[in-house]
């Protein structure tokens, strides 16, 4: 039955793609505009500065960010089955009411990968060395692992971070607490959006690859160029909605549902009302519904029977729907 669910879904997942691909390309257009201004600038800003380092280039993420936000709000429309999403629409209303956040998103993002790819590349840099002590080594080695799993960690939060600020009206001390804490408890759907960016990222590859055979380099650039603006960063995001979202909205909009809860008894507690009517409902015992109720008497008192306190309007409630079942039954029996 497992394996039916996980074809079905996955039946469903390809089927989104292909009856959506026009979408997914129209708005990584869209994406493709800025894109293209931004790391064009700051590409001839590391040229003029002649640092060659790649945290100026990497500088275009955080104007980039806010132009994310569009995508991302396609995306997720797209990634959950919504039929009619208006592209342009959406991806304009996506900057204008997210543009804040996602510069800061931007900045964190952008301090992520740095401290990633840099990290990764000293500690590989320093085993390769010839003559390394042995101790040394292995404590290189373990700098290394560690290094990776932050920067996985990095990733599997940034999954949720986009979609739960376009989703969710929260802060954004709320926002990477609840995605750090899915970037472990949704491992599941976390592996499947990383395998669903290594299948691009491979696909990607093997363009690239059959293109440098070629011996151009300019076919090599013309052709990252046209998947970087017509395909990748949309496509991308719309495998991270399909994979991680549907678990994301559950668990959100039934933390939501808690808390509204938790607030309600808190409230019922300062007005000196320390039994609930949702529990009253759930734990009704039989012998109150044979009491004789007043239904037009003003005010609602609680009732003491048997050591139990009941509100009277539940007990009216309980015994108008046990009237109302036994009235089906008895039809049923008729007919």
């Amino acid at each position: 039955m497992a394996g039916k669910k996980a074809k079905f879904a996955l039946t469903d997942f390809f089927n989104n793609i292909f009856n959506n691909f026009g979408k997914i390309v129209f708005t990584n257009l869209l994406f493709a505009v800025p894109l293209a201004v931004l790391v064009t600038a700051f590409y001839f800003l590391d040229s003029a500065l002649k640092l060659n380092g790649y945290f100026i280039l990497m500088l275009s993420i955080i104007p980039l960010s806010p132009f994310f936000a569009g995508v991302t709000l396609v995306t997720s429309r797209l990634a959950r089955g919504k039929e009619n999403v208006d592209v342009f629409k959406t991806f304009i209303e996506g900057i204008k009411n997210n543009w804040k956040r996602f510069l800061i998103h931007g900045v964190i993002t952008y301090f992520a990968v740095i401290f990633s790819y840099f990290s990764i590349r000293l500690y590989s840099a320093l085993i390769s060395q010839p003559n390394a002590d042995s101790f040394f080594l292995v404590m290189l080695y373990v700098c290394l692992i560690i290094s990776i799993i932050i920067a996985v960690a990095f990733l599997f939060i940034f999954f949720y971070v986009p979609s739960m600020t376009v989703t969710f009206d929260l802060s954004l001390k709320n926002i990477y607490k609840n995605s750090a804490l899915m970037s472990f408890g949704e491992l599941k759907h976390n592996i499947i959006a990383t395998f669903g960016l290594f299948v691009i990222v491979l696909f990607c590859a093997t363009i690239l690859i059959f293109v440098g055979n070629t011996d151009s380099s300019i076919a090599l650039i013309i052709t990252t160029a046209i998947l970087m603006f017509v395909l990748v960063p949309a496509l991308a995001s719309y495998v991270i909605n399909a994979s991680v979202y549907p678990g994301m909205y559950n668990l959100m909009t039934e933390k939501e549902k808690r808390s509204k809860k938790i607030d309600k008894k808190m409230d019922n507690r300062k007005k000196g009302q320390f039994i609930d009517e949702e529990d009253e409902e759930n734990n009704i015992a039989e012998e109150f519904l044979d009491l004789d109720v007043e239904e037009n008497k003003d005010g609602d008192e609680y009732i003491f029977y048997n050591g139990k306190m009941v509100k009277r309007s539940v007990i009216i409630k309980m015994k108008k729907e046990r009237e109302k079942a036994e009235g089906k039954s008895d039809e049923s029996k008729t007919r």
